[in-house]
Formats: C-alpha cells, sequence, structure tokens
C-alpha cells in the first residue's frame, strides 16, 4: 500500500487479496491525503475491493484520535497488567507539550518527534531520561501499528529517530564493606527486603509485590510471574536467604498474601524512598539508590566469577547487551588475579638474538 502524487492529486495503491487497486483521494492537499490513506489502511480489512474507499468511508469513527486520546485511551489500559513500569507510562503525558499531545496519530513524523526531544533538551532533561521518553513513544507507536491505527511507512519513519549520543549508563554499587555498613543501618521492617534485593537482584516492585504463592522454600526458588519484561522468571534462593524467609513465613500475617506488610496498615508497602534514603545517609553512602541494590548483585557475582550468560538469566535481561555493562568488572578482576603473581616472579632477562 502506498500514497503517490499523480498531477496534483494524491493517489493511493491498495492490494487486496493479490490484486493491487487504484484510487484517487480527491485532494491537493498533502495532510488531508495522508489522513485518508491512514483511514483506508485502518479499516481495509471486509472492504469491497472494487470500490474500497466506498464502505472504508462509511465505517470511519476514526484515525482522527489525537496522541494523547490514543495513549491514554488505548495504549495506557493495554500495558495496565502487563509491565511492572506501568505507573511511569502513566506518568508521561505529563512530561509532553501540549501540541505534541493534540497531533493526530497521523501527523506525527521524524520532525515532530525530534522537536519534541529538542523541548526535552531545553528543560534540561539528562540524556538518559530523553532517550527513556523516546523509547516509551517508539514503544506505544509500534503498537499502534500492531492495531493498524499508523501506516507502515509512518512507523519506519519513525524509527530514523536516533537517541541522543553520549548518554551516561549508570552504574553505582556497593563494596562488601558498604554493604555491611548499610544492612546495619537499616530499620527492621526494611532490614529484610534489601537483604532480598542484594541476595537476588530484584526490582523494588518484583520485591514489594512478592506473595508467599511465590516463595518455593521446599526447593529454594522465588518465583516471578510478571516482571518487567513479562516473562517468567525463578530465582534460586541462597542459605541465608532460605533462612531470611523461613523466619518471615513463621511471623507472616495470616490476613494478607504479601510477603512484606506495614503493621500499621496490614498492606503491603508502597515505596521505601524517605527509609532507604535515611539508611544510606547514616551508612554515610552517597549518591545510592534502591535501583543501585540490584548493580550490586550484578557486579558482585561478575567480580567472583560468575559468567555473563548466567547474570543474563539471574536479572531476567531479555537482551545480553544490558547484561554487558558489567562486563569491565570481570576484565578488571582478571587483570588483578594475573598481578597476583608479580609477587614471585621475576623481571624477565633480556633475550639474545635467535
Amino acid at each position: 500500500m502506498s500514497l503517490y502524487k499523480r498531477g496534483n492529486i494524491w493517489w493511493i495503491a491498495v492490494t487486496k487479496d493479490g490484486k493491487r487497486h487504484f484510487f484517487s483521494t480527491k485532494t491537493s492537499d498533502k495532510k488531508k491525503a495522508q489522513e485518508i490513506y491512514a483511514k483506508v489502511l485502518l479499516r481495509l480489512s471486509g472492504t469491497d475491493a472494487e470500490n474500497p474507499t466506498k464502505k472504508v468511508e462509511n465505517r470511519l469513527p476514526q484515525l482522527n484520535i489525537t496522541f494523547a486520546e490514543f495513549f491514554k485511551n488505548h495504549y495506557l489500559p493495554w500495558c495496565y497488567g502487563r509491565y511492572e513500569d506501568y505507573r511511569i507510562k502513566k506518568y508521561y503525558l505529563n512530561i509532553l507539550p501540549e501540541h505534541f499531545k493534540q497531533l493526530k496519530l497521523y501527523q506525527i513524523s521524524i520532525v515532530e518527534i525530534e522537536k519534541l526531544q529538542t523541548h526535552w533538551i531545553s528543560k534540561e532533561y539528562s540524556k538518559a531520561t530523553s532517550n527513556k521518553y523516546l523509547a516509551i513513544l517508539k514503544a506505544s507507536l509500534a503498537k499502534a501499528y500492531e492495531w493498524d491505527m499508523i501506516t507502515e511507512e509512518i512507523l519506519k519513519s519513525l524509527k530514523k529517530v536516533k537517541p541522543l549520543r553520549g548518554e551516561t549508563k549508570r552504574l553505582r554499587y556497593l563494596t562488601e564493606d558498604e554493604i555491611i555498613k548499610l544492612l546495619d543501618n537499616c530499620e527492621s521492617y526494611l532490614y529484610p527486603i534489601v537483604f532480598v534485593a542484594l541476595n537476588t537482584g530484584m526490582r523494588k516492585s518484583e520485591i514489594l509485590n512478592l506473595t508467599w504463592d511465590n516463595v518455593d522454600l521446599k526447593n529454594g526458588l522465588i518465583l516471578l510471574e510478571k516482571t518487567k519484561n513479562g516473562e517468567r522468571r525463578e530465582i534460586p534462593m541462597n542459605e541465608p536467604l532460605k533462612q531470611l524467609f523461613r523466619q518471615l513465613f513463621i511471623k507472616r500475617r495470616l490476613d494478607t498474601e504479601y510477603v512484606f506488610v506495614n503493621p500499621e496498615t496490614g498492606k503491603r508497602y508502597i515505596d521505601l524512598k524517605r527509609s532507604f534514603a535515611t539508611a544510606c545517609k547514616k551508612a554515610g553512602i552517597r549518591d545510592f539508590h534502591f535501583h543501585d541494590l540490584r548493580h550490586t548483585f550484578a557486579s558482585q557475582l561478575v567480580m567472583n566469577g560468575v559468567d555473563l550468560k548466567t547474570v543474563q538469566e539471574l536479572l531476567g535481561h531479555k537482551d545480553i547487551k544490558m547484561t554487558l555493562r558489567y562486563s569491565h568488572l570481570s576484565q578488571a578482576h582478571k587483570k588483578e588475579a594475573v598481578n597476583k603473581i608479580t609477587g614471585f616472579l621475576k623481571i624477565p632477562r633480556k633475550q639474545g638474538k635467535i
């Protein structure tokens, strides 16, 4: 299917049931032609092959929706229950300028998205944040294409918009001494949550949503049905973690299914920002977030000789590229290991001619 110009008028070429059909949009206005083109694509299924416009235009309630309407009424309901970062996606519309929200789906182009990037830069968002917002936008429009709400040509053009270069990937992790200091300064209710994060690499949302059905003490496994990437994940428990869960199980509340529950409300914890920040401050640890416990878990594994493929599986990364950020830690420790033998080996003699 394509849109092309013949003389001053825009035409549409449609392939249906193996046959090629051509018809006029009867307009020289490119934007109007694009609108008709998008509507035809959306409603092509079930149309009259001999006159594809007739039935299409009678069935149109429409591709004329704005991006805000699409995102709020179509994309967000689909994301709910499927993605752990649903709350971030829900907040997304708040950071979009009004102009972009009111764009019709067929009006979104490379120019409009790059204007959006410029807007984020002017707001002094970091490159990492801007790229994250771009990724959300692209994912939503990819779903719009799957639902036949935008054309393939629009989707292909959007893929040409590149993330901002120079993004600094955050990799802050704790040393063994810092780990002990942090745990020593956690409140009694915070300690087991942080302990689980350090021993599993689980995300905060995964830990706070953990139920006793997810904890298999007999086989020493944590079973996660809903993860950020939508795939099931099994995490083996080491002996200290088993002991922790046994203690928690004995003291568990019978009126809730969740493992970590606020004793005052009887409900699961929603967030721990304040208490976690207090524990870090008392421990003398700066510039550290809860998510960095996940980095700490992965970094400690790599530095202790665990291969990256295993680390990828434990973290639940779909792409090994995400795990490769820890590869330099492995190389550094290999160099450190080699340097340990320099204490008893002498400097090599100069070699004569062979």
